[in-house]
């Protein structure tokens, strides 16, 4: 088991990369955010959070991974 860091930059950080990967995905399947947020049944607004690293809801996730057909470990990396 391993200690947890003194500082929590390191969920930020991680919070980035997924969404990151989220983009990365999105544009990949030339996909605009409309299409993805809209088949998804999220806000606009949340997509963008997402996208831009900051705390969303494990089940927002698992819609985004849904439409985008990518298991979710996968935009976990």
């Amino acid at each position: 088991m391993r200690d947890l860091p003194d500082d929590e930059t390191w969920i930020a950080d991680r919070r980035r990369a997924i969404g990151a990967r989220i983009r990365e995905e999105r544009i990949r399947q030339n996909l605009t955010q409309d299409q993805v947020w809209q088949a998804a049944r999220i806000d606009r607004r949340t997509l963008q959070y997402v996208e831009a690293g900051q705390e969303v809801k494990l089940s927002t996730l698992l819609r985004i991974a849904h439409v985008l057909d990518v298991p979710l470990p996968d935009l976990m990396g």
